[in-house]
């Protein structure tokens, strides 16, 4: 496999397999400060690149996630099972010191942002594009066991109007949606709340007709391996909700 197909196909791997129906994401804020992985978190790494730093610190009085990378790239995952009904939502909040100047949303190349959120989705084969189909029966191969098909990827953009939603540059079954763009609020916490099912509807709208898929897991990092530059991320808890 190409490195950034491999890469792809790394964060959809850590989600294989989970059985029991299970939507809670381990809280950074219930956790102390310490370096490293925190527990209930998978890290993601890519095969040939530099991994970021993780750390658990103390941010105006609570306990966050710090990501940072400088020409690396990676992702802490944790695995879920969950079925999304209509107006499922992912909250989170997360901060930064900086965008991504030179990256670009549509070109390999510039494949980099200052924060990004994963979900991951039970897309079966038989709904993807017949060249990724391929690839996915190649990838099993490799890796072994099952990868779900398909995520959305929220980001922090450096550019591009928030709400723009894009393919990404190196896998049609991973689309990209612009939640917070340039360096306006870089350095303060916001707090942001996507509707999964109606994103996944409207994002996947090419290939998907039918109710959302099961969400098989989340993930959380930056990455800077396409530009070689330098951020930092902060992450406060993220949690799934049920409409009521």
């Amino acid at each position: 496999m190409k490195r950034a197909f491999a890469a792809a196909v790394s964060l959809l791997a850590a989600f294989a397999g989970a059985a029991t129906e299970d939507s809670t994401i381990p809280p950074f804020s219930a956790m102390k400060p310490a370096e490293g992985i925190p527990a209930g978190w998978r890290e993601v790494r890519l095969p040939h690149w530099k991994a970021p730093d993780y750390a658990l610190v103390a941010d105006e009085g609570a306990t966050v996630l710090r990501v940072h990378s400088q020409a690396a790239a990676g992702s802490l995952a944790h695995a879920l099972s969950m079925q999304p009904v209509e107006h499922t939502t992912l909250a989170w909040r997360w901060k930064i010191d900086r965008v991504v100047e030179h990256g670009d949303l549509e070109t390999r190349a510039g494949d980099d942002y200052a924060a990004r959120v994963y979900v991951f989705f039970d897309v079966p084969d038989s709904e993807l594009p017949f060249a990724m189909r391929a690839k996915m029966k190649i990838a099993r191969l490799v890796m072994g066991g099952d990868i779900p098909g398909a995520a959305l990827c929220y980001v922090w953009d450096n550019k591009h109007r928030p709400g723009t939603m894009h393919v990404n540059a190196y896998a049609s079954t991973v689309r990209m949606i612009v939640v917070e763009s340039g360096n306006d609020r870089a350095g303060h916490w916001l707090a942001e709340s996507r509707d999964i099912d109606r994103d996944f509807r409207t994002a996947f709208a090419d290939l998907w007709s039918r109710p959302t898929p099961r969400v098989t897991g989340v993930a959380i990092g930056n990455d800077t391996d396409q530009t070689h530059e330098s951020v930092t991320a902060w992450f406060g808890d993220l949690r799934l909700e049920r409409a009521r």
